[in-house]
């Protein structure tokens, strides 16, 4: 099955009408079940949701072919994710160094994210924040109503009193994203793709998660460039719509020159 037919496939999908099975029991109970096939990107419906309209027409023989880019896409990931690597080691060093001088914490923190057919997989960052940090955003919640709506409304915190000084400048230069290398180079993610989200994010791109669950998350993607924390909710869904169903690689290569500019000035960045 061609790029083409599987954006169309989708958009069918979609207009199917029909509400996804809840969020909640995606990942845990299984939406979707992975093959054991390290990055190849082959999934099966679980049974339980097997005869949803949005699902039904999903088969385990069509997803290779349905995840966005396929082997081209894929190539280009691991061969630059090597180099740059390589080429940012020292730099990765240092960073992992400073962290760990600050509090004597892991530099590295990892995280359960929503892949490509709805695999789960940790999504590894540069650790921005304090080892409490949800105990501090509970009691933040708890105390300002305000921040507790702009979280729900946006995942994010104007002033987020978990991130480190350090936190801080990694996260200004989105530096604490670099590790990232290492989930493209096992298959969990692209170079270029929507930003990965948490499960209970699924339950607000409705009808749109067909498009999220066709592509590896990116490293960098349109919504990055295109505003990111600036934007709203409804504006990312669209672009990773927008990303899924019109992918090319010439498309990749303009999202990844325009990344350079957006991180060195910081547009959008927490």
């Amino acid at each position: 099955m061609s790029q083409s037919a599987g954006a169309a496939r989708a958009k069918r999908l979609e207009a199917a009408g029909s509400a996804p099975p809840q969020a909640g029991s995606f990942v845990h109970a299984g939406a979707f079940k992975s093959q054991a096939i390290e990055g190849s990107g082959q999934v099966s419906i679980d049974p339980a949701h097997s005869d949803h309209p949005l699902y039904q027409d999903w088969t385990s023989r069509d997803w290779p072919e349905q995840v966005v880019g396929g082997p081209a896409k894929r190539a280009f990931d691991c061969i630059v994710a090597m180099v740059l690597l390589i080429f940012l080691a020292p730099v990765l060093a240092v960073i992992a160094l400073t962290i760990f001088v600050q509090d004597g914490g892991s530099p590295i923190f990892a995280h359960l994210r929503v892949g490509a057919g709805g695999r789960p997989f940790r999504c590894f960052k540069f650790r921005s924040m304090v080892t409490d940090g949800e105990a501090r955003l509970a009691a933040l919640f708890a105390s300002n109503p305000a921040a507790l709506d702009e979280w729900s409304r946006t995942r994010k915190l104007m002033n987020d009193p978990r991130v480190t000084r350090v936190g801080q400048v990694l996260r200004k230069r989105s530096l604490d994203e670099l590790p990232q290398l290492l989930n493209v180079l096992r298959g969990d993610m692209s170079l270029v793709g929507p930003r990965p989200i948490v499960a209970d994010e699924l339950n607000r791109y409705g009808l749109d998660r067909v498009h999220y669950l066709r592509a590896r998350p990116g490293l960098t993607g349109l919504w990055q460039v295109s505003g990111r924390s600036l934007t709203t909710y409804d504006r990312r869904v669209a672009l990773d719509k927008s990303y899924a169903l019109n992918w090319s690689l010439s498309g990749d290569l303009v999202i990844l020159a325009r990344t350079i500019p957006t991180v060195l000035l910081r547009r959008g960045a927490l």
